[in-house]
């Protein structure tokens, strides 16, 4: 499982870094949504406590959880070493400073985000170019440096949209097209860098977590030219206002998913491993609710209905496909490279905990179980604009989170 490399092996403070940064910006985000939870009930999403906490969530705790993990993984799945660990260091605390500041003003003065917005987008272009700099080190490319890649474009993409947002909103330039920028904003983000980043990984993640052999990776082709087809022509149908491109790119990326699906299925019937751990089954459902999701936006487009659920949508989204699979994965990752960076040279030495005893994995069935049902009753208190059900499912979901964090930080003192 996440086999090293030898001499590719990343500095484990690098990662933790990032991790302990993204886990504290996930249960500020939540506590901010819990305050200001009534808003959203009412329909109101562009409102800077929102912004702040949407920001916090998507760029503090996925963005950076994200980019720890890529600093880990990546000479794992591409066999590089990292090109420059101490400018990944450099490209932390920049990031780190960017997004704190820039949810902050968000929060405080949207109308003044636009300095802390560069200073974040030049610490995610550091992380571009280290990433560049690494994959172009690697001797053979493959299907996941595509998936990688591409993902990483969307990131570059998404933050400039960003930073545009912010300048329109500063300067009232191409006010025109501020809904299309918007939408290709969130799209690139949500579907496009997170969603693309997962895909790759998991073509590396989900064999190692299964012991799976022998399967074919034919589909992988067609999963990332559906998907990929159907963010470009979903973005042209923002700016063309077009309903049919629309529904042709909701489409085309509900077919990639829905073949990721059946191709993570075949793997998984592939495996030695006949008992699966609790944490990759429920990153693994992880998918099948991002299936769902992205059959209900497609069905929703032919009804009256699209724009009341589509911030209900994102929301369940976000929180049952990125957050979902990132959980899942993080808790089969930090023990391993903890566990690794701790004990490995003392085996044989003397006593050291297994594996799994680093992690408690007895909470995990029922604290993931809540966690879905707290989502799905805040989507529930979203569509129908009932305050105490989003009151409810939010203050059961801001304790989930606050145990997340405790857990996976545990693992330090094992």
């Amino acid at each position: 499982m996440l086999p090293q490399n030898l001499g590719s092996e990343t500095n484990i403070k690098l990662p933790f870094f990032f991790i302990l940064f993204s886990l504290i910006a996930l249960v500020i985000s939540q506590i901010l949504l819990l305050v200001h939870g009534y808003m959203l009930v009412d329909g109101s999403f562009r409102i800077p406590a929102i912004w702040s906490s949407a920001h916090l969530l998507v760029l503090g705790w996925a963005l950076m959880v994200a980019m720890g993990s890529m600093y880990q993984l990546v000479p794992v799945a591409f066999l590089t070493k990292i090109w420059n660990k101490k400018f990944g260091f450099i490209q932390f605390f920049i990031t780190a400073i960017g997004i704190s500041t820039f949810a902050g003003m968000l929060y405080w003065a949207p109308q003044k985000a636009l300095i802390p917005g560069i200073l974040t987008l030049l610490g995610i272009l550091m992380f571009l170019l280290q990433m560049f700099m690494t994959l172009r080190k690697q001797a053979k490319p493959n299907i996941l440096t595509a998936f990688v890649g591409t993902a990483l474009v969307c990131l570059l993409f998404t933050i400039f949209m960003g930073i545009t947002l912010v300048y329109c909103l500063r300067t009232g330039v191409g006010a025109e097209y501020y809904q299309a920028i918007f939408k290709s904003h969130l799209l690139m983000g949500v579907t496009g860098w997170f969603t693309l980043l997962i895909f790759g990984f998991s073509y590396k993640m989900v064999p190692m977590f299964s012991l799976s052999h022998g399967f074919p990776m034919v589909q992988a082709r067609y999963v990332y030219g559906f998907y990929v087809a159907g963010l470009v022509v979903t973005i042209i149908s923002f700016f063309i206002d077009s309903s049919i491109f629309i529904k042709i790119g909701f489409m085309l990326m509900f077919l990639g998913f829905s073949i990721f699906s059946w191709h993570i299925s075949i793997i998984i019937k592939k495996r030695l491993k006949k008992k699966l751990d609790k944490p990759f089954i429920f990153a693994l459902s992880a998918i099948g609710f991002a299936n769902i999701l992205h059959l209900a936006a497609f069905a929703l487009l032919w009804g009256n209905h699209f724009g009341t659920l589509f911030g209900p949508l994102v929301y369940t989204y976000l929180l049952l496909w990125i957050v979902l699979s990132i959980v899942g994965y993080l808790y089969k990752i930090v023990p391993f490279l903890w566990w690794t960076y701790k004990y490995s040279k003392e085996i044989g030495k003397q006593s050291v905990p297994s594996l799994k005893e680093m992690m408690n994995e007895k909470i995990v069935g029922p604290l993931f179980s809540l966690f879905i049902g707290a989502v799905l009753t805040i989507f529930c208190a979203l569509v129908f604009k009932t305050a105490i059900l989003f009151n409810v499912g939010q203050f059961v979901l801001s304790i989930v989170f606050i145990i997340v964090a405790i857990s996976i930080l545990s693992v330090i003192k094992k």
